[in-house]
């Protein structure tokens, strides 16, 4: 089903996505590629057969210590666009060999002059082909995600594949355990970080460019944490207050349990469980510089105890955040996409149990198939008459009936679902 808006500004175009996508290749000093095109060349086969292309980069760049920050750009630019690019690109080049997708990438996509491509790529390609019609290989996805994304998407379904291929902004939640988001923003621009206030989250920024947000103090101090704005905004959806206690039960790293520690403000407790023992103790470090310590409790095993909100955010397909790893879509085994929704409903029901009588179950996941979504809360709500869904409390524009639906066509975010559930009060 197309998801449907009341309000808010009109999605972009396609056009307008392939622009941008363009742009922003175009814009980059490709003069350097010839002392680093052999190596991309050669780390870019393994990628192409599957390899991670963020593993490859990593290796490609410890290899050669002496490239400077121009060069390691250029590695890194093209060999995350031609792993993301591939289809399209081996359209243009009439060739899957890398050296010629690397000058596609160039000629067909950034559209630089051909004597330049040729000199800085060492490559002649054929006569140039039209931009193709489906939108498959225009945007270069795998024929087994189409269906996927056409099922959940309908007719929207090229313009989120044509977001997909854009970078995410870099987006940051202000700690309001320590100050809200303009003082933030004011201590990010001292630190030669300029920002912009998100559209929906109230703690969000956008930082402009790409600084290396790890190396800025106000990080270290623990100011804030890297998180984009769709999480933040299912985090929301706990609407956690001082005095309550919570339940993170997919915590992983934590990024949404300090969300909800924020919200307590030092009133109050938040346990944290996750199967990942090694995300568990990240989080532990992560609370100690956010100033959450004492409100943070890690749980390596799950107690009977109640709760009165508990999040379940579940693994799922992570289609939503696919513009995060250019290479992603191509490694995906949809076989494997059927093994997710009884994962999903086995957490709910874990949940379930645990919440306090009148208090809030809040399912969400990073994925827009409905088979783990709407699908998963109704066969939930239709085995539990004691819970139902209540109106997400977002923005109209971000609800697609009463869940939160958030896509990066159209919001800018990427793609998460979230349902508010609420049990019913005990009787007297």
């Amino acid at each position: 089903m197309t998801p449907r808006t009341s309000s808010g500004p009109k999605p972009p175009t396609l056009p307008a996505l392939e622009r941008a996508a363009r742009d922003r290749l175009a814009q980059l000093d490709w003069s350097g590629l010839p002392e680093v095109r052999r190596q991309v060349v050669d780390a870019l086969g393994p990628v192409l057969h599957g390899a991670d292309a963020a593993r490859q980069l990593t290796v490609l760049l410890r290899s050669h210590p002496g490239w400077d920050a121009h060069h390691r750009a250029l590695a890194s630019e093209a060999l995350f666009g031609v792993a993301l690019w591939r289809r399209r690109l081996a359209y243009h080049a009439g060739s899957e060999s890398p050296a010629a997708l690397v000058a596609a990438l160039l000629r067909d996509l950034a559209h630089l002059p051909k004597d330049h491509v040729s000199h800085w790529t060492g490559t002649e390609l054929p006569d140039p082909r039209p931009p193709p019609d489906d939108w498959p290989t225009r945007f270069s996805w795998p024929d087994a995600l189409v269906p996927e994304l056409e099922r959940a998407l309908g007719s929207e379904a090229p313009l989120f594949a044509a977001a997909s291929n854009l970078h995410g902004p870099i987006t940051v939640r202000a700690n309001r355990l320590r100050l809200d988001r303009d003082a933030l923003a004011e201590r990010l621009l001292s630190e030669g970080a300029p920002s912009h206030p998100a559209r929906y989250a109230p703690d969000a920024l956008h930082l402009d460019g790409r600084p290396n947000v790890l190396g800025l103090r106000a990080h270290q101090e623990g100011l804030f944490e890297v998180q984009d704005e769709g999480s933040q905004l299912v985090g929301a959806l706990v609407e956690a207050r001082p005095g309550q206690r919570l339940l993170d039960l997919c915590a992983g790293a934590g990024g949404k349990t300090l969300l909800l520690a924020a919200g307590l403000q030092g009133q109050g407790q938040v346990d944290a469980y996750d199967t990942d023992g090694e995300a568990l103790e990240r989080l532990r470090h992560r609370a100690e510089r956010a100033g959450a310590s004492a409100t943070v409790r890690i749980l390596h095993a799950l107690p009977d105890d109640s709760y009165d909100a508990i999040l379940v955010d579940a693994p799922c397909t992570a289609l939503g955040s696919l513009r995060r790893g250019p290479d992603v879509r191509w490694r995906l085994d949809v076989a494997s996409f059927d093994r997710w929704p009884p994962l999903q409903r086995a957490l709910l029901e874990t949940a379930a149990t645990r919440v306090r009588p009148g208090g809030r179950l809040v399912y969400a996941t990073c994925t827009v198939r409905p088979e783990e979504n709407a699908e998963v809360v109704r066969g939930f709500l239709e085995a539990h008459p004691e819970f139902h869904q209540v109106e997400a409390p977002v923005a109209p524009e971000l609800r697609q009936g009463s869940a939160l639906v958030t896509l990066p066509h159209r919001h800018g975010t990427d793609g998460f679902y979230g349902a508010v559930l609420e049990r019913a009060a005990a009787q007297r």
